[in-house]
Formats: C-alpha cells, structure tokens, sequence
C-alpha cells in the first residue's frame, strides 16, 4: 500500500478543465507568452574574451557559463576570443560575425567577460527586456571589483549635464542610463551594422593630447558615449544581478570572492 500524495487545498477543490489550464486562460497565457518574447527571433552569438589563449574559466564562471539558459528552440552560438586586449577580442568577433552569412544574420550579440556570474535564467530575462522597450543593448547589474564597488550603471539621461556618475540601482527594475559595461550585455546586431560606428567598433582610450590633455576610457563607455549620440539607448535590467569573481587574492579577500 502506498501513501497517498497530499494535495494543497487548491488542488482538491479546483480542478483544471478539459481543455487545460492555459487554454482556459487565454488572455493571460498570451499575455505571458508574448512578455516573454521567446516567441520571436531570439538567435544569439555569444563573445567572450580572455585574457591569454591558454586560460582556464575559473570553475564559478564556468559553472554559471554552463547553466545559462537560452530561449527554447532558438539558435545560440559562443565565440572564444582568446588573447586579445579586450577592444581587440571584441572588434575581432564581430568582424567573424559580420563577415559570415549565417551569424550576421542572428537578432542579438551577448557579451560575456570571464570574470562574470549571470543567474542561469539572466539570459532569457534580457531578452525579455530588449524586446520591451526601445533599447540598442541591455546589461546585466554588476558592480566594479572592491569594498568600494559601484554600479554599472553610468549617467542618468534625465539629468540636464551630460554625465558618467554612477546611478543608484532601482530594484527590479529596468534603468535607463548612457552607458553599460559588457560583461553581460545583450546588444541589437543592428547596432554593429551601423557604419557610423564601425569598424572598429571598440576602442580604449588611453592617449596624450597636448592641447586637451590625458584621457583614459574603458571601451564599453567610448561606444556608448558615439552610439548615444546617434540616438541609440541602453538599460540595466537589475534583475539580473551578475557576480564579478576576484582573480587574485588581496589582504583581505581570497581569489575567487565574488563582489
């Protein structure tokens, strides 16, 4: 004799009809369904670079690389970019993508950093949002290596002075902002397409200039600052919250802590 199976009292008193339970709610079982976006293009190419060809993933990244989900039935491709100054890895990638039928015409470029810890369903999630709203590239939240640590999330474009400030993080939310980082960001592939901004599409500014003086950049600001100024937008959807893994051990913190 086997014992019976609880039922919550839900499930005694309501049985789903014969035509199953999401047919009997059509309207908000389309809704789910067209929120969720997998019903569209969701082909994605994903670039991750690494810092020398011979690298081995930290186990965490791999972990979370392994878990990643991609939309049901749709086209999900990686690229190693191994070697490579980061600018390099990427405009190399995309001059592989662009320059192949097949992936140039996918509907999204992912990049990937291999220092980052994307929750398993963070993909599936930033498609949601790209499709939501008006948005050229959507990142994952993701704070800079440190005690001191910011957000990722650069420049309110509400605020009247063109500015780089980090903002504060809106829980759940989708942000808007001037510029995202790239260690977990899904971008339209129509962006690269747009010969205003490339090839190359990436560069780190690190220079000398005598009547301007010295500038340094990271590579995902610079391409934001020229693609903003073209009227393409970018978000944070700060429910994908993303880990950055320490490399190396500190004083105070052992290699593999997770900011």
């Amino acid at each position: 004799m086997t014992d019976k199976v609880a039922l919550s009292p839900r499930e005694e008193t309501e049985s789903p009809p014969l035509e199953g339970f999401h047919n009997s709610k059509p309207d908000i079982s389309r809704s789910r369904v067209i929120e969720g976006a997998s019903y569209r293009d969701c082909s994605t190419v994903a670039l991750m670079p690494t810092r020398t060809k011979d690298e081995v993933l930290h186990y965490k990244v791999m972990d979370a690389y392994r878990a990643l989900m991609a939309p049901m039935n749709q086209a999900f491709y990686p690229i190693r970019l191994a070697g490579m100054e980061v600018a390099d890895a990427y405009n190399s990638g995309l001059q592989q993508i662009l320059a192949s039928e097949e992936l140039s015409a996918f509907r999204f470029v992912l990049t990937y950093e291999s220092d980052n810890i994307p929750p398993p369903d963070g993909m599936i999630k930033l498609v949601e949002t790209i499709y939501s709203g008006p948005w050229a590239g959507v990142g994952g939240l993701y704070w800079t290596k440190g005690e001191a640590g910011m957000p990722m999330i650069y420049g309110n474009p509400k605020d009247h002075d063109v500015n780089w400030r980090p903002q504060v993080p809106e829980p759940e939310s989708v942000q808007e902002c001037r510029g995202i980082a790239m260690g977990f960001t899904l971008w339209d592939m129509s962006i690269f397409k747009d010969e205003r901004l490339g090839p190359p599409w990436f560069k780190t500014i690190q220079e000398h200039v005598p009547w301007r003086g010295s500038q340094s950049g990271t590579q995902d600001l610079e391409w934001c600052h020229r693609a903003g100024a073209l009227g393409y937008r970018f978000a944070v959807d700060t429910r994908v919250r993303v880990g950055h893994v320490q490399f190396s051990a500190t004083p105070t913190h052992p290699a593999g802590f997770v900011w």
